[in-house]
């Protein structure tokens, strides 16, 4: 009985149960106007929308939208994704958007179809694929 006694002396006394206290979240507040990036490769086209200064807001492509495989270079699983995108930024309170395009993908113009379907005014359209200036070495001299 002493062992037990000393054992319930030892334990600290609980601190009353504070009441829980919800706090409200703010709704995210972004700017109207943003820039939707759109990387088309030969398998996948990635869709990211960002700010004004880059932050990101939404961003979704063909495999998140659920399509596996060859079927993710398909220009409507990109229109897909792109709506999800879209609609996403649109409902955050993004309305005008900058399309800065990169890559060679087949799904390049559906994307820009689909963010501007989806409710977003699309300002302009900059294709930033990358350009090389001098290529790869090429290959050594056939001697015969």
């Amino acid at each position: 009985m002493a062992e037990e006694a000393k054992e319930e002396k030892e334990a600290p006394a609980e601190a009353p149960a504070a009441e829980e206290v919800k706090v409200k979240k703010g709704k995210k507040r972004i700017d109207v106007q943003g820039v939707a990036h759109v990387y088309a490769s030969f398998n996948n086209t990635i869709i990211s929308i960002t700010d004004s200064k880059g932050n990101l807001v939404a961003g979704n492509s063909p495999g998140r939208s659920g399509y596996k495989g060859s079927k993710k270079s398909t220009p409507y699983a990109a229109q897909v994704a792109s709506e999800a995108a879209a609609l996403q930024a649109f409902t955050l309170g993004m309305r005008k958007v900058t399309v800065r395009i990169k890559g060679a993908g087949p799904a390049r113009e559906s994307a820009v179809r689909a963010l501007k379907n989806a409710g977003l005014e699309v300002l302009s359209i900059l294709d930033v694929t990358g350009i090389p200036h001098n290529g790869c070495r090429p290959k050594k001299r056939r001697r015969i």
